[in-house]
């Protein structure tokens, strides 16, 4: 009899077993932080499973750029900022941008008072820290805008070179190392900052692509991608207690050290960034106009010298349908 009974539910089981899911992956620009909140909290709350996908996130690293990542088939989606986009495109990897999470730009430099640097052309011949790779193609852009010649020393991605003073002046983003230097026991008032966003470079930077290939072949999979991430986000910002928790435990298990206070204030600007002007996340397609400004300013500078017509580097879910 048991084995008849065995016999009679196997077939329910079967007809009521879950649906496959469908692998796919994301490349981050670094290490788990609140910068990519909504992509884990989508992952944790069960949202991209919910929409058929099985995501791994592919954590970025130093010296292996989430561009070559992308550039190489090693992930489906990559978060990359525009510049980078643009210049990868301009190189000869077919790329797409799905959606534009930060429209400007959070990077700024960062001088103590102390050093006498109180206007951008006072970094004349100062010691400018600045990041290896593409992250440095803002700072470059800015220099040679206002005609500013600067002895560039390569940045970690700590703080300890500005604190030792090795510099006279270090590259930070407004959400992650600004605060990092406050947390280490500067007086926000010793500081001087100056944003890129207001010198002219407004380069919009957290931006979601993936291949013209990889949308091609399974529009479906960009727009149930899509959709859960800025799911993810929408929950990140609506309980940011709960947010930090879940972005402090992919830390731990990355064996990486985690600050909550920090993190929460990452949360908080990056919600600033992303909602500009009490904005939607529902708005954050790249715009025609900032597209082709940054574009044409990388082409005066000498960064690229041609790029696609904006219908060309854009993807909407619609066209998917």
């Amino acid at each position: 009899m048991l084995f008849m009974a065995f016999s009679f539910v196997s077939p329910l089981f079967i007809l009521h077993a879950s649906p496959v899911l469908k692998k796919a992956s994301l490349v981050t620009l670094w290490q788990p932080q609140a910068q990519f909140a909504g992509y884990y909290v989508a992952l944790d709350k069960g949202f991209y499973a919910k929409r058929g996908l099985d995501l791994r996130i592919i954590p970025g690293v130093a010296g292996r750029s989430s561009e070559e990542v992308l550039r190489k088939g090693e992930a489906d989606f990559a978060v990359l900022w525009l510049a980078t986009a643009i210049r990868e495109r301009f190189s000869g990897t077919r790329l797409l941008n799905l959606y534009q999470f930060i429209p400007g730009s959070s990077l700024m430099l960062v001088t103590r008072k102390t050093t006498g640097i109180r206007r951008l052309e006072d970094l004349n011949m100062r010691k400018v820290g600045l990041w290896d790779g593409t992250l440095s193609i803002l700072p470059r852009f800015l220099f040679k805008k206002f005609d500013i010649r600067v002895r560039e020393v390569r940045q970690s991605y700590t703080v300890n070179l500005f604190l030792r003073g090795g510099v006279d002046a270090a590259s930070a983003m407004w959400y992650n190392e600004y605060d990092v230097l406050v947390q280490s026991g500067i007086d926000a008032d010793e500081l001087n900052v100056f944003f890129l966003n207001d010198y002219g470079v407004k380069f919009p930077e957290d931006g979601i692509y993936a291949l013209e290939s990889t949308v091609s072949k399974d529009p479906a999979l960009a727009k149930a991608f899509l959709e859960a991430s800025l799911e993810g986000w929408r929950y990140a910002f609506g309980h940011p207690e709960e947010c930090v928790e879940i972005v402090v435990r992919y830390m731990q298990k990355a064996h990486i050290p985690a600050n909550r206070a920090h993190q929460k204030w990452m949360l908080a600007r990056m919600h600033d960034l992303a909602l500009p002007a009490a904005g939607s996340l529902l708005d954050g397609f790249l715009k025609k106009q900032d597209y082709e400004e940054v574009a044409h300013e990388m082409l005066e500078a000498g960064l690229i010298r041609s790029f696609p017509p904006y219908s060309s580097f854009t993807w909407r879910p619609h066209e998917g349908e």
